[in-house]
């Protein structure tokens, strides 16, 4: 009686002594459905390229960078430059001219090519990925002289003195009242020198601009 009575105080204070091959096996089940879940493949998809700011009224050209989605139809997702002629190649539409458009316009003319021919009330949108490459070129005194491309944040022009500032700067002899820049087949003077006094309104850097800092004569 003293001895069963001994054990049952041992079972109640020590279980796991008392029953420990039958406790030991339970943990094995867990971790095989640990293992099975590590196993399977994973189910989410890689993020896509993340879209860019384009300035209010941002108008494509050739060799920029968009994404097009078609709501509800993922097989007509695509993403792709324009090229050279400023045309898109898109699913089931081929190539469309999307250059000289803004991207709201753009949306617009590949909603209206999808439902004449392919889709009920298609909804399309359109977002910018990257720019075109778009340079101007520095030459006369400044520091680094050469082609440089416009800051993703300011494709369509930039400051002219933020541009002598890309440049290196001005040279010991450089003269920045006397600034000339080529545009197209015209030329125009500029006085960054009165433009860094505030004393002169700001003056923008195109694309395709050459801008020349001229020499001081003393």
């Amino acid at each position: 009686m003293n001895f069963r009575y001994l054990l049952l105080i041992l079972a109640l204070l020590f279980p796991a002594i008392v029953f420990g091959q039958s406790g030991s096996a339970a943990p094995e089940e867990p971790a095989r459905s640990h293992s099975a879940a590590s196993a399977a493949p994973a189910t989410s998809s890689a993020p896509g390229p993340a879209a860019i700011s384009a300035p209010t009224g941002y108008i494509l050209s050739a060799n920029d960078q968009v994404a097009v989605e078609v709501f509800g139809e993922e097989d007509l997702r695509t993403n792709g430059r324009l090229n050279g002629e400023g045309n898109l190649s898109v699913p089931l539409l081929g190539s469309v001219h999307l250059a000289g458009l803004t991207l709201s316009q753009a949306a617009s003319r590949l909603t209206e090519l999808y439902g004449r021919d392919y889709l009920v009330n298609p909804r399309v949108n359109i977002m910018l990925l990257g720019y075109a490459k778009r340079r101007f070129t520095m030459m006369g005194q400044v520091y680094r002289h050469g082609s440089y491309e416009m800051p993703d944040g300011s494709p369509e022009g930039i400051d002219l003195l933020e541009a002598i500032a890309m440049a290196g700067g001005y040279t010991r002899i450089a003269a920045p009242e006397r600034v000339s820049v080529r545009r197209g087949g015209q030329v125009l003077r500029v006085d960054a020198k009165r433009m860094a006094r505030g004393d002169h309104a700001g003056f923008e850097v195109k694309p395709g601009d050459t801008v020349t800092v001229g020499e001081s004569i003393f």
